[in-house]
């Protein structure tokens, strides 16, 4: 199987698109990027949380399409095992995937409170009383898996699915300077210093196109 392409909306503002592109560096799978413009309504509407789209991210691989982020990680385990995106103990397995599960599923209030904008730094933000839980909620996660599993990534010595999903979580602490300290700063420093992160960074800086909604001055 030949030709790999990600279709995403936006490297600055698109966090699902960060994740599933992440996924597949871990995967050792060599994508094509294509973006979705940024006046399609679709896209602005899944950059805006208004709804989501089965447009993006999507991977294209071969004759196999498969979308949303954590299909997509399942789909890139399965297909390329030497990889180990996921710990090959059971218990560590099945714990990885609740706390990718719970991403993927939640934490709306903090998504809609500080959305990812990589280009942007709000210091001194106030992050309203709705997301300070999901905050908290997040930091335990770290907590427990940095804990049981030595670091300084989630599960252990090397990167898994679950610190591509968490990967976003830790930009957005930096965009809106949010005050964290101890193991899980460090984590969010080490995330922060990864080398595929940092390439996506430098990528999202170049992106010409800024959504006014999610640039306004706190």
């Amino acid at each position: 199987m030949t030709g790999a392409t990600l279709t995403i909306s936006s490297r600055n503002y698109s966090s699902w698109s960060l994740r599933a592109w992440l996924l597949c560096k871990l995967a050792g799978l060599e994508v094509a990027v294509e973006s979705v413009p940024m006046d399609d309504p679709n896209n602005r509407a899944e950059l805006l949380l208004l709804s989501p789209t089965v447009l993006v991210p999507r991977l294209n691989h071969g004759d196999i399409s498969v979308w949303d982020t954590l299909a997509i990680a399942e789909y890139l385990d399965e297909a390329f095992p030497e990889a180990k995106m996921l710990p090959q103990e059971p218990a560590k397995r099945a714990h990885c995937r609740s706390i990718c599960g719970e991403m993927h599923a939640g934490f709306y209030n903090m998504r809609s409170a500080l959305p990812m904008n990589l280009k942007a730094r709000y210091a001194g933000f106030r992050v309203f009383t709705g997301a300070k839980s999901d905050i908290r909620r997040v930091l335990t996660i770290w907590g427990e898996c940095l804990d049981l599993y030595g670091g300084p990534f989630l599960f252990g010595r090397r990167p898994s699915i679950a610190d591509a999903m968490y990967a976003p979580v830790c930009t957005r602490f930096v965009t809106y300077d949010v005050a964290i300290e101890g193991q899980a700063a460090r984590y969010r420093d080490h995330i922060m210093q990864w080398a595929p992160l940092k390439e996506w960074i430098a990528e999202a800086k170049k992106e010409p196109e800024d959504i006014e909604e999610l640039d306004v001055e706190f």
